[in-house]
C-alpha cells in the first residue's frame, strides 16, 4: 500500500532477528521502560542499520514519556541514568557497561540554523517528522515490528536519500543537515543524488559558513570514512558546496585513486580507509593550508599536526631502489606515517600517469612491504653513558648525543652499542678539548 494511503501508526514490517535487540541489557531497559505502559520503541540508526543488515553500533530508543518519568523508572529497575541532555528530553542509560541513549517524543518549536525550540509529544509521527532524512525516521518495537512513517524502506531499497518533506525548510531548521544529506548519500544512496534535496543545498550552502567548525570536522571526517567518497565530494565541490568550509579542496582525482589504493588495489591488513588521510589526499597548499583548514575544522592538536606532515613532509622521502631515505623517514615519523606517505604520493602519481609501468607499480609494493617489515630502531647509548665518560651534567650531554645519534642514522643505523660508545669516546673527548 502506498505511504500516503496507510496508517503510519501501523506497522510494515518485521526486522530479522537480532542479537542486540534480544540481548539482556536492552531487554531490561525495554522492561524498565515499558512498565508504566508506554510504547517504547528503538529508533533511528540502529533500525535502519538492521534492516540493511549493516553492524549496529549505537543504540537509540524513543518514550512518549518525559525526562522525569524516564528516570524514575530506570531508578527503580537499579538501572544506572545520567541526564546527558535534559533540555532535549535526552538521557542515557547504562547496563552492563553498554549506552543507551533514551529521548522523549519531541516536535520543534522554534529554529534559527542552528538550535532548535522543542515541546515534548506523545505523537511518533510528529517526532519522525522532525527528522532530517527519510532513511532516519524508522522505529521498531521491542517485538522487531518496523514502523515506517515516512516511506524509508523502500528509500533504503533504492539506495535513495532525501529529506523529510521540504528539503530548504528541513536544512533552514538546522543548516548542518545539508553535510548531514551529502554524508549519509555517500554511505547509503545511490545515484542519481535527489534533485530537490541537491537544489536546496546548492541555495543554502553559503549558511555553511555559520556552522561551527567541530560540527563541520564530524560531519566531514565521516563522510570521508564511507567506502568511496569522492563520488560525492565531486559533486559537493562542482555544485559550490565545499567552497565556504573547504575552499582548499581541489585534488578530487588524487582522492579518488588513494580510495581505489585502500580498498580494491591494495590488500593488506596495514591499510585501511583512513579519513584524516584522505582529507590530505583532496587538500592543496601545503602546510600553509594544512594549518588553515585544521583551524577551521577545529582539528586536535594530534590530528592538525599530522594532517600538516602529510601535506608537506618534513623530510625528503626516497622512493627509489638502494635509496636509505626510506629508513630515515621510518626512524623520525613511524610506520603510520610513512604509509600514509607513501599511500599519498602513489596515489598522487598514479592520477597524473595514464599508464603507470609495472616497475614503478612494484616499487610502490615493496616500499610498502619495506614499512610493514620495520622494526623500530633505538639509539644504543644514552646519557648515562656520557656521564660515565666524564662529560658533567648539562646542555652539553643533549649535544653530544645529538652528535652521536646524526652519525649513526648516517650510517644507516648499522652501528651497533660498541661502535655507539667508541663514537660518544670520541665525542666527549672532543667536548673536554674545547672545554680546556
Amino acid at each position: 500500500m502506498p505511504p500516503d494511503l496507510r496508517d503510519p501508526n501501523e506497522p510494515i514490517g518485521q526486522l530479522s532477528p537480532q542479537d542486540w535487540l534480544s540481548a539482556p541489557p536492552a531487554r531490561m531497559v525495554l522492561a524498565a521502560l515499558s512498565a508504566g505502559g508506554a510504547d517504547v520503541r528503538f529508533v533511528g540508526g540502529c533500525v535502519r542499520d538492521a534492516v540493511l543488515r549493516r553492524p549496529v553500533h549505537d543504540i537509540d530508543i524513543g518514550t512518549p514519556e518525559e525526562p522525569g518519568p524516564v528516570m524514575r523508572r530506570l531508578a527503580e529497575a537499579g538501572i544506572k541514568t545520567i541526564p546527558t541532555g535534559l533540555e532535549h528530553g535526552t538521557v542515557t542509560a547504562i547496563v552492563e557497561g553498554q549506552s543507551f541513549e533514551i529521548t522523549s517524543l519531541r516536535e520543534d518549536i522554534k529554529t534559527d540554523g542552528r538550535h532548535a525550540e522543542v515541546a515534548f509529544t506523545t505523537d511518533w509521527v510528529k517526532d519522525a517528522a522532525r527528522r532530517d532524512l527519510t532513511i532516519n525516521t524508522l522505529s521498531a518495537d521491542g517485538e522487531g515490528r518496523i514502523f515506517d512513517p515516512f516511506g524509508a524502506l523502500a528509500d533504503l531499497a533504492a539506495g535513495r536519500v532525501r529529506f523529510v518533506g521540504d528539503p530548504a525548510r528541513r536544512i533552514g531548521e538546522d543548516v548542518l543537515r545539508l553535510l548531514r544529506f551529502f554524508r549519509f548519500h555517500a554511505h547509503y544512496g545511490r545515484p542519481p543524488v535527489d534533485r530537490a534535496g541537491l537544489s536546496a543545498c546548492r541555495r543554502l550552502a553559503p549558511r555553511l559558513s555559520d556552522l561551527s567548525g567541530e560540527r563541520v570536522r564530524g560531519e566531514i571526517l565521516r563522510l570521508l570514512e564511507a567506502p568511496d567518497p569522492s563520488v560525492v565530494l565531486v559533486i559537493m565541490r562542482a555544485d559550490g558546496i565545499l567552497a565556504p568550509i573547504l575552499p582548499e579542496a581541489h585534488a578530487m582525482g588524487r582522492l579518488r585513486v588513494l580510495v581505489w589504493l585502500e580498498s580494491r588495489a591494495l590488500a593488506r591488513a596495514t591499510i585501511t580507509p583512513d579519513p584524516l588521510r584522505r582529507l590530505a589526499a583532496m587538500l592543496d597548499g601545503g602546510r600553509a593550508a594544512a594549518e588553515q583548514v585544521a583551524l577551521r575544522l577545529r582539528l586536535s592538536a594530534a590530528e592538525a599536526e599530522r594532517l600538516a606532515v602529510l601535506m608537506e613532509p618534513p623530510l625528503r622521502l626516497g622512493i627509489e631502489p638502494g635509496d636509505s631515505d626510506i629508513r630515515q623517514a621510518l626512524y623520525r615519523l613511524g610506520a603510520g606515517r610513512v604509509r600514509d606517505l607513501i599511500l599519498l604520493r602513489w596515489a598522487d602519481e598514479r592520477f597524473h600517469l595514464a599508464r603507470p609501468s609495472p616497475a614503478r607499480t612494484a616499487r610502490w609494493t615493496a616500499l610498502l612491504d619495506a614499512v610493514d617489515s620495520w622494526l623500530p630502531v633505538i639509539l644504543p647509548v644514552r646519557g648515562q653513558d656520557c656521564l660515565d665518560l666524564g662529560v658533567p651534567p648539562g646542555p652539553r650531554v643533549g649535544e653530544i648525543l645529538a652528535e652521536v645519534e646524526s652519525w649513526w642514522r648516517g650510517q644507516d643505523f648499522a652501528p651497533d652499542r660498541a661502535g655507539c660508545l667508541a663514537r660518544l669516546a670520541l665525542a666527549a673527548m672532543a667536548a673536554k678539548d674545547v672545554k680546556l
